[in-house]
């Protein structure tokens, strides 16, 4: 089995981007819509949607930019992600004003942060 895109929302493609082209380092594709039909068919959203492709070699998301998306307010939903350098990465995300989430769990601190729509993120 190959994990092939992950899907979230944002509300703007500024958010979009600088989270995850700017923060992740991902290559942005060029935006796509999503037709109003599909898009009330498929998820029951009654607009159109721009649909923008961040990926690498390994990973990639699409994102649906929803100007009324408000993010998670009470889930687990949430994206986990290995860095090669976690402080770095961390340093990077505080510099950006990235929220970073760091909870004591036994003998370890499990680290989130969240994109600039609330969409959490585990980081390894």
């Amino acid at each position: 089995m190959i994990l092939r895109h992950i899907a979230l929302c944002c509300s703007t493609e500024e958010n979009s981007d600088k989270f995850y082209k700017d923060l992740l380092g991902l290559s942005k594709m060029a935006p796509k819509i999503l037709s109003l039909s599909l898009s009330q068919a498929i998820f029951n959203i009654h607009t159109e949607l721009k649909v923008i492709n961040y990926q690498n070699d390994t990973l990639g998301f699409e994102i649906f930019i929803h100007s009324t998306y408000h993010g998670h307010e009470t889930c687990v939903d949430h994206t986990c992600i290995e860095v090669p350098n976690r402080e770095a990465f961390l340093d990077k995300c505080r510099k950006m004003n990235v929220m970073i989430r760091q909870v004591p769990k036994g003998d370890k601190i499990v680290t989130f942060i969240s994109d600039f729509d609330g969409n959490l993120f585990e980081v390894f």
